[in-house]
C-alpha cells in the first residue's frame, strides 16, 4: 500500500478499495510481488518481465530435475501456460534455451487461457503421451505480473492487483511402465468445460483499457454466480466418473424431476466427499474458496490447503492446485490410494477438473515451498 500510494498513480478512494479488498482478502503478508515492483517508480519493462519468468521457472524447474534425477535431455514433451505474458520467443523456447533441451522436442505454449490452463496443459501433456511412447512430458505453470499491475483506478480492475501474486510449478510426467514405482500419483481423469459461446461468461474476466487507455484485467460482478454454473456442468459430467452408484442415483433422479417441474425442485449436491479423501480448489480467492466450500458441503480440513496456500502466498493463478497438493504433502496426510481433486476456474470462461490417484505414502518433495513454514500452518484467520 505505502508504494502504490508513492506512485502517484491511484486517487484517494482507489487506494482505501484496495486496502479494504487487502484486509479481507485471506492474504498473509508473506505473499510475493515481483523485484520490478518494489522499486519507486516499478521498474515496468520487457526485461523485468522475463527477469520475473525466468526466476519462477527455471527455480521451479531446477528443483524439479535434482528431486526426479532427470536429465533434461531426456524430456520429450514441454507445456508451458501464462496467460499475460507472451513474449517472442516464447516462454516455452526460453526453457529449451535455458536447459538446452533436445531438437525434436515437441513445445506447447498456451496463453490467455486463465488460472484453470495448468489442467489444461496437464490434459494437452496426457494426451501427447498416450501418442508418443516411453517418454517425459514436463509442464511449466506461472502467470507474470510485472508488466500486468493495474495503475488506474477502476475497481473492477483494481481486485486483481489485491489477490494476484508471484508462483509457479513445474510438474514431471511419465509413461514410462519403469516409473510406475517412483510415481507419486495416477491421473484418473480430466473434465473441462468452457462457458465461451455465453456473452456474459465470456466477459466475465476481460482484460481491456479503461477510459484513461490503462490496461488492466476487469472482473465482473456476475463472476461468482457464473462460476458456480460452470462448476455444476463440469460436475454433472465428473460425477460418473468417480462418484459412487447410489450418489449418482440421487444426483440423476433429481435432475429429470428438476425437468418435469420447472424447476422447482431443489437440485441435489452430490457427496463428493465419498469420492475424494483430499480438495485443491484453485486459490483465486476467499470467495471462491468460501462458495465451493458451501456448495460442495465441505468441512473446513477438506479447504484448509486452498486457504492456507492464499495465506502464504496470494493467488499464484494456474499454479496455486499445486501449492495446495504440496500442502497436503508436507502435512503428511496422503495415503497410498488416496484420490485427490484438482478443480481450478480460469478466463473465458472455464472450470476444469483433474483427478489424482496416490500410489504410495507420499512425503513432501526436498525443497518444497512449505518447508520452511508448514509447522506455522494452520493458521487462524480473521476477515
Amino acid at each position: 500500500m505505502d508504494h502504490s500510494r508513492l506512485t502517484g498513480d491511484f486517487e484517494d478512494s482507489a487506494l482505501e478499495f484496495q486496502r479494504k479488498i487487502l484486509e479481507r482478502s485471506g492474504l498473509g503478508d508473506d505473499t510475493y510481488v515481483p523485484e520490478a515492483m518494489h522499486h519507486v517508480p516499478p521498474r515496468i519493462s520487457m526485461a523485468a518481465a522475463r527477469e520475473e519468468a525466468e526466476q519462477v521457472m527455471f527455480g521451479a524447474l531446477d528443483n524439479l530435475f535434482a528431486n526426479t534425477s532427470v536429465n533434461p535431455k531426456d524430456i520429450g514433451i514441454l507445456v508451458v501456460n501464462c496467460s499475460l505474458f507472451n513474449p517472442t520467443p516464447s516462454l516455452s523456447a526460453m526453457i529449451v534455451n535455458k536447459y538446452k533441451l533436445r531438437g525434436n522436442i515437441r513445445s506447447y505454449n498456451l496463453g490467455g487461457m486463465g488460472c484453470s490452463a495448468g489442467v489444461i496443459a496437464v490434459d494437452l501433456a496426457k494426451d501427447m503421451l498416450l501418442v508418443h511412447r516411453k517418454t517425459y512430458a514436463v509442464v511449466v505453470s506461472t502467470e507474470n505480473i510485472t508488466q500486468n499491475w493495474y495503475f488506474g483506478n477502476n475497481k473492477a480492475m483494481l481486485i486483481p492487483n489485491c489477490l494476484f501474486r508471484v508462483g509457479g510449478s513445474a510438474v514431471l510426467l511419465s509413461n514410462k511402465s519403469s516409473d510406475k514405482r517412483r510415481s507419486k500419483y495416477r491421473l484418473s481423469h480430466v473434465v473441462r468445460t468452457h462457458r465461451g459461446a455465453d456473452d456474459k461468461a465470456f466477459r466475465c474476466v476481460y482484460q481491456e483499457e479503461d477510459d484513461t487507455g490503462r490496461t488492466g484485467v476487469s472482473l465482473s460482478k456476475d463472476l461468482m454466480a457464473i462460476a458456480g454454473e460452470t462448476l455444476k456442468t463440469n460436475i454433472t459430467t465428473l460425477g460418473p466418473l468417480v462418484l459412487p452408484i447410489s450418489e449418482q442415483i440421487l444426483f440423476f433422479t433429481t435432475l429429470v424431476v428438476k425437468k418435469l417441474f420447472n424447476g422447482k425442485v431443489k437440485p441435489y449436491i452430490p457427496d463428493f466427499k465419498l469420492a475424494f479423501e483430499h480438495f485443491c480448489i484453485h486459490a483465486g480467492g476467499r470467495a471462491v474458496i468460501d462458495e465451493l466450500e458451501k456448495n460442495l458441503q465441505l468441512s473446513p480440513v477438506h479447504v484448509e490447503a486452498s486457504r492456507m496456500t492464499l495465506h502464504r502466498f496470494g493467488n499464484t493463478s494456474s499454479s496455486s492446485i499445486w501449492y495446495e497438493l504440496a500442502y497436503i504433502e508436507a502435512k503428511g496426510r496422503m495415503r497410498r490410494g488416496n484420490r485427490v481433486w484438482q478443480i481450478a476456474f480460469g478466463s473465458g470462461f472455464k472450470c476444469n477438473s483433474a483427478v489424482w490417484e496416490a500410489l504410495r505414502n507420499v512425503k513432501p518433495s526436498k525443497n518444497s515451498p512449505w518447508e520452511d513454514c508448514i509447522d506455522k500452518y494452520p493458521v487462524t484467520l480473521s476477515y
